[in-house]
C-alpha cells in the first residue's frame, strides 16, 4: 500500500485538479449578471443563478480547506489526519459542483427550447454526475471491500521481499500520478470552454444565431459537462473505493476515464467550431466541413495514431 506521504501529496493533487477549474467557472458565475441576456431570463432563473454562484462559492471553499488546514493545523505535517480530512471534504465539495452544473444546464436550456426541457436537462446532468461520482464509487467500495483488505494483508508479509516490492510500488505509483496529471491537464480547459458555452446562451449575439446552431451550442454544452463528470470521476473514485491508496485497478479504471472524457470533448470542440464558423461565413456547407475536418484531426491525434503506434509496439513484441 501507498506510504502516507505518497496519499497525502496524492489528495492534494487530486484537490488542485478539482479547484483550478471549478475557480474557473466560479468567474464565469460572476460575469453572467452583467450579460444582456441575463436580463432576459425569467426571475425564477436569474435566481437559481445566484444559487448556482452560491452553490459553486461553497464547492470552492471546500476544495481550498485542505491547503490551510495543511499549513495551520499540522504545519506542514504529512499525518493521516489531513489526509483523512482532505478525503471527506473533496467528497462533499462534489456535490455542490453536482448541483451548480445542473442549474446551469437548466438555465441555457430553459433559454432555448423551453422550462420543462430545461428541467429535464438540468436533472439529467445532476443525476449523472452523482451517478460518477457517488453511486458508483459507494458500490465499487463495497464490491471492492475484500480485496482492498486482502492487499493490506499481503503487504504486512511482505517483508522478505521489500527491496523488489518497493521498485514495483514505486513503479506504479509514478503510473498514477502520470494519469492524475493527464486528467488535470485536460480538466482546465474543459471547464473554461464549459464557463464559455453557459455565458454564450446569455450573449445578444446569440439569440440572433439560426436555430440549429442553438441546438448544436445546447449539445455541445451538455458533452463537455459530460467530460468534466468523466475526468473528476477518477478522484472521486480514488477517495471513496481505494480510500486513496495506489493500486493497479484504480490506475486501470483512472486511465479509462482520462481516454473516455476525450470522445465528447472531441465531438463538443467539432460542434463549437460548426456555431462559429456558421456565424462568420454564414454558410452551413463551409461549417460542416470546418467541423468535420476538426474532428478527424482530433480524432487521429487522439484516437487513430495512438491507437496505430499501440498496434505496432504489441505486434513487435
Amino acid at each position: 500500500m501507498a506510504k502516507l506521504k505518497t496519499k497525502v501529496q496524492t489528495v492534494l493533487v487530486e484537490s488542485r485538479m478539482m479547484v483550478l477549474g471549478a475557480q474557473v467557472l466560479l468567474g464565469f458565475q460572476f460575469r453572467a449578471p452583467f450579460e444582456k441576456g441575463f436580463e432576459s431570463l425569467p426571475l425564477p432563473s436569474q435566481l437559481l443563478k445566484m444559487i448556482g454562484l452560491s452553490l459553486m462559492l461553497v464547492a470552492v471553499g471546500l476544495l481550498i480547506s485542505p491547503s490551510s488546514y495543511h499549513r495551520l493545523v499540522e504545519r506542514g505535517e504529512d499525518t493521516e489526519e489531513i489526509h483523512a480530512y482532505a478525503t471527506r471534504v473533496l467528497t462533499w465539495a462534489l456535490l455542490p459542483f453536482a448541483l451548480g452544473l445542473g442549474i446551469d444546464c437548466y438555465i441555457a436550456t430553459q433559454k432555448i427550447i423551453g422550462w420543462k426541457t430545461g428541467a429535464a436537462a438540468g436533472l439529467l446532468c445532476v443525476v449523472v454526475a452523482c451517478f460518477f461520482w457517488y453511486a458508483l464509487e459507494f458500490y465499487m467500495r463495497r464490491e471492492r471491500a475484500d480485496e482492498i483488505a486482502e492487499e493490506k494483508r499481503k503487504e504486512a508479509e511482505l517483508d522478505k521481499e521489500k527491496d523488489a516490492e518497493q521498485s514495483k510500488r514505486e513503479k506504479l505509483s509514478a503510473k498514477i500520478k502520470h494519469v492524475l496529471t493527464e486528467a488535470r491537464v485536460v480538466l482546465p480547459g474543459a471547464q473554461a470552454l464549459l464557463g464559455f458555452q453557459f455565458i454564450a446562451v446569455l450573449m445578444e449575439a446569440f439569440d440572433k444565431l439560426p436555430n440549429l446552431s442553438k441546438y448544436i451550442h445546447l449539445a455541445g454544452l451538455g458533452l463537455i459537462a459530460l467530460t468534466i463528470v468523466l475526468l473528476m470521476t477518477p478522484a472521486a473514485y480514488h477517495r471513496i473505493v481505494e480510500q486513496g491508496e495506489e493500486t493497479e485497478h484504480f490506475h486501470r479504471f483512472a486511465s479509462r476515464m482520462v481516454v473516455a472524457a476525450l470522445i465528447p470533448l472531441a465531438l463538443a470542440l467539432c460542434g463549437d467550431v460548426y456555431v462559429v464558423v456558421q456565424k462568420v461565413t454564414d454558410s452551413q456547407l463551409v461549417s460542416v466541413v470546418a467541423a468535420l475536418i476538426t474532428l478527424a484531426v482530433f480524432w487521429e491525434l487522439w484516437f487513430g495514431l495512438t491507437l496505430y503506434r499501440r498496434t505496432q509496439r504489441e505486434y513487435a513484441s
